[in-house]
């Protein structure tokens, strides 16, 4: 009987393996390196997917488990590109200052797929149902979409988009951008860890300008740069991207860790010169920035970024370390639309930098793309948010902290 048993549990092998070649593999072992003396929590760490193919070729894609030792490991496959592809393996984990952690990828063997808790959104809802009047789009309801182009006849206060744009948001603090000729960057701050874009301009296209149990819009953006916005420095001010043959907005990512928002702006008119700009806006779970990547399709000899400028704060700068690539512009104050303790920064390459500046209505910093691209990071950071920043002292501290992170990556091998 004995003989008999172990006959099928070959032929099983033997016949069965090929075809679910993930019983088979042995898991992937990572090595996470914190090169830092200080603990990281939530650190995001990407793994490219065709570095799995390599080591294990016919690597079931989303049927695997990340753990490190007993804890499971909160994870996803990012396929930005919506063509059901996956581009990289993103997981989250705590690192221990100067310390390593082994995290292994194994097959799930035929279990329930994991559900991890959402702590990002990006979201985009227009109205539907309802028709244009000239600019204003009357009746119908809001429904969110995955991705759309701007009709022609959409600008500012047209109550045809959720919010007036994009928005996206991390259990630390959310943010939104006007699409349309404005394209300035806002702030949603948030009493708590919980997702609320969802609920944004629900109850009044913008009743969110109010305090309420989730937050409010803290930001008056006006003129300004507002936080991040991409801009063209142009005979002494900041140009935003204005001026443009169309707008296409989609949700690249939606998923329990980080989220993204790709907007292409055709034929942006940015001084003498047209061009395509790709914006790439992500955020991750447990952080307060925004990584703002940018693709020009021709060259800009500029492109620059900044904070609005609003009476009772301090505008601030870091260079960080020696030997650091990044560095940080930021202000403090009591500049919330509520009245309350606000800091904003901005995180730039130091190789980048052409210039700090300014004009009547942001600070500015002035960057310099290589190769057609360009990459920064902002935050905005509220008072009322858990454990807010009730100084510009622990507010620095923390952007200090953060620049350490920047300037100290984590490193990855695979074991």
């Amino acid at each position: 009987m004995k003989r008999n048993a172990m006959v099928r549990m070959v032929f099983f092998l033997l016949y069965c393996l090929p075809i679910f070649p993930g019983l088979a593999q042995k898991p992937i072992k990572l090595s996470i390196h914190n090169p830092s003396g200080v603990d990281r929590k939530d650190v995001l760490v990407k793994i490219p997917y065709a570095d799995f193919q390599k080591l294990r070729p016919g690597l079931p894609f989303g049927q695997v488990k990340a753990v490190s030792g007993k804890v499971a490991l909160s994870f996803q496959w990012n396929d930005s590109n919506r063509d059901g592809q996956p581009e990289e393996l993103a997981i989250l984990t705590d690192l221990p200052a100067n310390g390593r952690k082994m995290i292994f990828i194994r097959p799930l063997k035929n279990k329930p797929l994991p559900v991890f808790e959402k702590r990002t959104q990006a979201e985009l809802s227009r109205k539907v149902g309802g028709a244009w009047e000239g600019r204003v789009y009357k009746g119908g309801t809001f429904q969110n979409v995955s991705s759309m182009r701007v009709p022609p006849e959409h600008t500012d206060h047209s109550f045809f988009i959720r919010y007036e744009g994009p928005g996206w948001e991390s259990d630390k603090v959310g943010y939104r951008f006007y699409l349309d000729w404005r394209n300035a960057m806002d702030i949603f701050g948030k009493t708590g860890p919980q997702m609320v874009l969802q609920d944004v301009g629900q109850d009044g296209f913008d009743s969110y300008h109010e305090f309420s149990s989730w937050g409010m819009d803290v930001l008056k953006v006006g003129e300004s740069l507002g936080i991040g916005s991409l801009g063209f420095w142009n005979q002494g001010k900041a140009q935003r991207v204005d001026v443009t043959d169309s707008l296409y907005c989609e949700i690249a990512l939606n998923g329990p860790i980080e989220s993204m928002v790709r907007t292409i702006y055709s034929g942006w008119k940015a001084g003498n010169t047209q061009t395509t700009v790709t914006s790439e806006l992500s955020i991750a779970a447990g952080s307060h920035l925004t990584h703002h990547s940018v693709h020009l399709s021709s060259p800009l000899d500029n492109l620059c970024t900044g904070i609005v400028k609003l009476p009772d704060t301090e505008l601030f700068w870091s260079d960080g370390e020696s030997g650091g690539k990044w560095g940080y512009m930021a202000t403090f104050g009591k500049q919330s639309l509520n009245n309350d303790l606000l800091g904003m920064a901005i995180f730039y390459r130091k190789a980048d930098l052409k210039e700090k500046t300014a004009d009547a209505h942001s600070h500015v910093v002035v960057l310099k793309p290589e190769s057609n691209q360009l990459e920064y990071y902002f935050l905005g950071a509220w008072e009322k948010e858990p454990d807010g920043f009730k100084t510009k002292a622990s507010f620095q501290n923390y952007l200090e902290t953060l620049l350490g992170q920047l300037n100290n990556p984590v490193g990855l091998s695979f074991n």
